[in-house]
């Protein structure tokens, strides 16, 4: 009898110390949840950002530290579901600076939500879907394509109302807007052109190709002369001015054969340029790599860097220091060593397609950089 009094005092005694360890672990979640950063420079990451995947880092906007060591700091509460109730497919992250919001798109709608508070400004659904958006430098107004349908919204960031429709092609994906705020660049996947908006009327002045074939992930420099494209079914990158509208170049991986892939179903999907624009670094989803190439002429490819899973997405820290591919890991731009990979709050791996890099000051946003890879030469 006092043995088994003794094992239920045991029993007990594990229950309540049991529920102690979940009450702090969920107080310590809570606290991260709240703690809105007040000075720093932070790497916003949205997730489900492959697919809708929720085995990379689950759902919300995980935020890291990345003057400490790229460390967790919190989650943040993100809509986003489909009528099942399960997280839908991030497509598209972007901040505007002047608004102090970050914007989350997904397949279905487009978020508005305040970088203090964490929370909810709206929510919007629009006809034809949503996907890879881009918002001009003074923060008022988003590209925003419809998802893989032939048009593109003009959107007034504040409200979220529409402002204007473009139809350009077949399949709206990809869209960047220069940093000079007078051109914007629309990539259809069905279309080896690259379209350009003259931002003042919303309408399209200009095509520069054609390509190869239909255009993926592209990134363009800071002058807005030169565009670096993925097209479908290259291992490598295509490169077009700007200016003349006319095709330049295309450049194979040489050394590397390509594979199937498990998504986007293009050898390369991912690029971007390093923003000093000496270097362009392309994404090999059958290899698990990135490829390094020289950004002139002849374009020398330079070395190739192992990934930890197949990437499909690559873009940099401001300052050129970090390169982020969607596989998780933090790699040093000028050593290329992988420093570390993405945990969120549980030790899981992070992995995503969609994340951005924002300074704070005084709790507000102050600096942000691009879900693209971009060029950021502008004298």
């Amino acid at each position: 009898m006092k043995t088994k009094k003794f094992v239920l005092i045991l029993q007990g005694f594990a229950a309540l110390l049991l529920a102690a360890c979940m009450f702090s672990c969920s107080n310590q979640i809570q606290q991260d949840e709240g703690n809105t950063p007040a000075a720093g420079r932070y790497l916003y990451v949205a997730v489900p950002g492959i697919r809708n995947y929720l085995g990379y880092g689950g759902h919300g906007i995980l935020v890291f530290d990345m003057d400490d060591n790229h460390r967790f700091v919190k989650r943040i509460k993100t809509q986003g579901y489909l009528l099942n109730g399960v997280p839908s497919n991030v497509k598209g992250i972007a901040v505007s600076i002047p608004l102090n919001s970050i914007f989350v798109s997904t397949l279905q709608t487009l978020q508005r939500i305040d970088l203090t508070t964490d929370e909810l400004i709206w929510e919007k659904s629009y006809e034809g879907g949503a996907d890879r958006m881009s918002i001009s430098p003074d923060g008022k107004i988003m590209y925003l394509p419809s998802l893989e349908s032939t048009f593109w919204n003009v959107v007034d960031c504040e409200t979220g109302e529409i402002i204007k429709k473009i139809e350009v092609g077949r399949r709206a994906h990809n869209t960047i807007y220069g940093f000079s705020g007078k051109h914007a660049y629309l990539g259809d996947i069905a279309v080896p052109y690259l379209h350009v908006t003259n931002t003042q009327d919303h309408t399209i002045m200009k095509r520069v190709g054609p390509f190869g074939n239909g255009i993926r992930p592209f990134t363009v420099n800071g002058k807005e002369t030169l565009a670096y494209v993925n097209v479908d079914s290259l291992l490598g990158f295509e490169v077009g001015d700007l200016v003349t509208g006319e095709f330049l170049k295309r450049i194979v991986v040489q050394g590397w054969e390509k594979g199937p892939v498990r998504r986007h179903g293009n050898p390369s999907h991912g690029i971007g340029l390093t923003p000093d624009e000496k270097e362009v670094w392309v994404c090999d989803g059958y290899n698990m790599r990135l490829h390094v190439f020289s950004a002139q002429p002849p374009y020398q490819q330079l070395t190739t860097i192992p990934l930890q899973d197949m990437p499909g997405w690559v873009t940099f820290s401001i300052d050129g220091k970090y390169a982020y591919p969607s596989s998780g890991e933090v790699i040093d731009v000028k050593t290329r060593k992988t420093l570390l990979t993405l945990q969120d709050e549980f030790y899981n791996s992070v992995g995503s397609e969609k994340m951005v890099e924002i300074h704070f000051e005084n709790n507000k946003a102050v600096k942000a950089g691009d879900q693209f890879g971009l060029g950021r030469v502008t004298e």
